[in-house]
């Protein structure tokens, strides 16, 4: 007899994997206490048992420091059962409830609080349409006091894979509850720093607390990217475990020269060390367990009897097959160059220093307005194409670009017994969230630290610093932005909902700035144009994996795009203003500068004032 939402190969028929719900137990740390189905086929419905590949899921899914707050919601990604697969993805809400209200009070329940998550674990990236759902469960099964009652967690699976069975990956509920107007208005022209950086495939790390504000501007970052949260994310969880089961996850206090972390992994660290991340790993959860810090790596086997297999995701994501992350040597690090490279990539890089930066800047002048976005009338379904080389599903223009593949991670939220995968040699680069401090105290392992509470981009290396100067053209274009925001912030017509100004047009704007820079690229006699971009910035860019898996592609479609800076032009006495402003809020100077002259005009209108008063 086939179960309901399941068919009769044991397989979900919809997009939801599993259920599962993550408790902290005094002794024992985080684990899981109830999976539906059961994680490992065979095992019971409350079995503790991981998966080899999903061993830091307790620890994802009911996030350090929870107990400093009531709720909190939870976005991550966990590697594929086998080698082939794609990413699953997991929506977690975590509550806490006071031990004395719980109507029925089991055994092990020994302090004043029972902290536990319920997940989902998802092959289809539709983060905020699953919270919504999960949310209203998470709330009614504590409502019920009693965590025995897994009816309802088992209602809930056989609901949303009924419900979300045929769910298109394309439409506006794959955005759901992610808000680049909200974005905007916090970062503002950082925006567009955010932008590039993930372009360059860097290092990024993102730092704030609660784990929904940090997933929340990750996640919308990268919606900016056209087609990425769609189709882009299926490879962003693959990475070759460690092959030594004895090496540690620690933590380096000190930080080494960059030819040391690029060539080796933080696996050695000092008895003081250790005992330190112990104590913080054992307490992030209000308690005093003895939680283990030699946490073994993923291991990725091909074993078909374990657990439930992501058989038929091509149903929904339809990833060609890859080949598995066990092989010798990854394949961005072998794949032929030629394959990837144009022939004239030599001669348009031999380019000079970005002069963009200097006053006065001497530009093309536009005869027409800037290039918007205005809504489309044709509403149809975009015609996908499996990427030769990428394995991802690319629109006519190639999108999205391969950025997380090959050993570049998304990781929305990490765990601290995860941090081994920063130094990993396996790991060419990754945008990451984190809570816990220790991981923006290792600022060696990374690019840059997004500072989200503060909206402050921290890029350590002077060069890349340089490098991502915003250019006279990419200020008007973030202002241009930052404009059509705050101008409406305060009209609820449209508030995140209307056209102008509105989450859908800033990804709009988003798709004709780097559909315009990669038509920029193929224009034989390009260096004007490319200098609106940012020329070192482009010449960068044209080195990453994603451009040069993207230019081994013929689109046609781009013929009919305008490869000029969609604010192109002359420069003016605003444009001096805009550079003036953006140096004052990116530099320390600048921020010194900005106080002194807000406190002198305090003190002129207080004299003033005393002087009336006089």
């Amino acid at each position: 007899m086939e179960t309901a939402g399941r068919g009769s190969d044991g397989a979900p028929r919809g997009p939801v994997l599993h259920i599962v719900v993550v408790g902290f137990h005094h002794k024992k740390g985080c684990q899981v206490e109830f999976s539906y189905p059961p994680l490992i086929l065979g095992d019971g419905h409350d079995s503790h048992t991981l998966p080899e590949e999903w061993k830091y899921l307790p620890f994802l899914a009911l996030p350090d420091g929870a107990h400093n707050y009531q709720e909190d919601t939870v976005f991550f990604h966990l590697p594929p059962r086998n080698g082939n697969g794609a990413t699953v993805y997991g929506i977690s809400c975590y509550r806490q409830i006071e031990a004395k209200a719980l109507k029925v009070r089991q055994a092990d329940v020994t302090r004043e609080t029972v902290q536990k998550s319920v997940c989902v674990l998802s092959k289809l990236p539709l983060y905020g349409l699953l919270q919504a759902k999960l949310q209203l469960i998470t709330h009614a099964y504590f409502e019920e006091k009693d965590f025995s009652q897994i009816s309802i967690l088992k209602e809930l699976y056989e609901h949303m894979n009924s419900s979300l069975g045929g769910t298109s990956l394309e439409g506006s509920q794959v955005y759901l509850g992610l808000s680049p107007r909200d974005l905007v208005l916090h970062f503002r022209h950082k925006v567009l720093i955010l932008f590039k950086l993930i372009l360059l495939e860097k290092k990024v790390l993102f730092y704030i607390s609660p784990v929904n504000k940090l997933v929340g501007a990750l996640m919308t970052v990268l919606s900016l990217f056209p087609g990425m949260i769609e189709h882009g994310l299926s490879d962003c969880s693959q990475y070759r475990p460690r092959k030594s089961m004895s090496e540690d996850a620690g933590l380096q206090e000190s930080n080494p020269p960059a030819d040391d972390f690029v060539s080796g992994s933080a696996s050695d660290i000092s008895n003081s060390n250790l005992g330190t991340v112990k104590k913080i790993m054992a307490g992030s959860h209000g308690g005093d367990a003895a939680i283990k810090t030699e946490v073994p790596p993923f291991q990725v086997e091909d074993n078909h009897s374990k657990g439930q297999e992501l058989n038929d995701t091509s149903q929904y994501l339809k990833p060609p097959s890859r080949p598995s992350p066990e092989s010798s040597e990854s394949d961005w690090e072998t794949l032929d160059p030629s394959v990837l490279e144009d022939p004239n990539l030599k001669e348009r890089e031999q380019m000079g220093p970005d002069q963009t930066d200097l006053l006065p800047k001497n530009s093309v002048p536009s005869d027409s307005p800037p290039i918007t976005v205005q809504p489309q009338a044709n509403t149809g379904q975009v015609v996908l194409t499996p990427g030769l080389i990428s394995g991802l599903e690319e629109d006519q223009y190639g999108m999205p670009l391969a950025i997380f593949t090959k050993g570049y991670l998304c990781l929305p939220y990490m765990a601290l017994q995860q941090h081994h995968l920063l130094s990993d040699v396996t790991v060419r680069g990754f945008v990451a969230g984190a809570t816990n401090i220790l991981f923006r105290q290792q600022k060696h392992l990374s690019d840059a630290i997004v500072e989200v509470e503060e909206a402050v981009i921290q890029i350590h290396d002077p060069e890349l610093r340089k490098l991502l100067n915003p250019t006279t053209a990419d200020l008007r274009f973030a202002d241009y932005l930052v404009r059509h925001v705050t101008e409406n912030r305060d009209d609820v017509f449209l508030d995140g909902t209307g056209w102008e100004g509105g989450d859908e047009w800033i990804r709009a704007q988003f798709a004709v700035y780097i559909h315009a820079l990669l038509a920029a690229t193929l224009q034989l006699d390009n260096e004007k144009i490319l200098s609106d971009y940012g020329t070192t910035f482009v010449t960068a860019w044209k080195n990453t994996h994603n451009y040069r898996v993207w230019n081994s592609n013929k689109h046609p479609a781009l013929a009919e795009i305008n490869p000029n800076h969609p604010f192109q032009g002359q420069y003016s006495v605003s444009d001096m203003k805009l550079r003036f402003s953006h140096s004052v809020q990116n530099s320390e100077r600048g921020k010194k500068i900005g106080n002194v002259m807000v406190t002198t005009s305090r003190n002129v209108v207080q004299t003033g004032k005393a002087v009336e008063q006089g």
